[in-house]
């Protein structure tokens, strides 16, 4: 018999509740990554999670409450991933050059993540919106703090890497890696930006779009 989530309670274990909270943010990352705060629906979040929009609102409440935790979420992993990379590379006895790239990797692998980077765009840009505004600022100066606090980045080494980092989320965002085979400027751009990681991010694209 289906359930108000889409689940059939005869052949599907329910999940449990944090479980189904990581489904839901994961299915939100990608449509509001997609779609940004004002483009998209709690409705379109729960179809994209296979479950019943009421459920979501339950669990989450407005839909400004659910960007607000959706971009908390990836904030959260996007600093675990950094101090997981820059505490491996210490552990190499790494210098400090080769720590920062380690934790620049680090942040070019998320791309694997469904709506990551676009999502950490659209949390950004959506700061005339006075909540969502204060979480990425929060958010920011987190990664600030884990720069220059934890990592040792100097004033030149922030600037370079956030700079990097949002080029980056950029380019994702209007889709560039669709122009890789076509336009040997977009191909140029998409080699000077990414270096001999490019391959990888062109094929995570091309994997995304081909699971959309």
């Amino acid at each position: 018999m289906p359930s108000e989530l889409g689940e059939t309670t005869t052949s599907t274990p329910r999940m449990t509740a944090a479980e189904r909270r990581a489904q839901i943010l994961d299915a939100a990352r990608a449509v509001f990554g997609r779609r940004g705060y004002h483009g998209s629906t709690t409705d379109q979040v729960a179809k994209a999670a296979g479950i019943s929009q009421p459920y979501v609102v339950r669990m989450f409440g407005t839909k400004e409450q659910l960007f607000i935790e959706v971009l908390h979420d990836t904030l959260t992993t996007l600093l675990g991933a950094f101090r997981a990379a820059h505490a491996q590379s210490v552990a190499r006895g790494d210098d400090a050059d080769r720590r920062a790239q380690a934790i620049g990797v680090a942040y070019l692998e998320l791309s694997e993540t469904r709506g990551f980077h676009t999502m950490l765009l659209q949390g950004f840009v959506s700061g005339a919106e006075p909540a969502i505004g204060a979480a990425a600022r929060a958010g920011f100066l987190d990664i600030y703090r884990f720069l220059v606090h934890e990592a040792g980045f100097d004033d030149p080494q922030v600037s370079s890497f956030l700079g990097g980092g949002m080029l980056f989320s950029v380019l994702l965002g209007i889709e560039m890696p669709t122009l890789f085979d076509a336009d040997t400027d977009a191909a140029a751009l998409m080699q000077a930006t990414f270096g001999d990681k490019c391959p990888f991010i062109v094929e995570a694209e091309r994997a995304r779009r081909a699971s959309a």
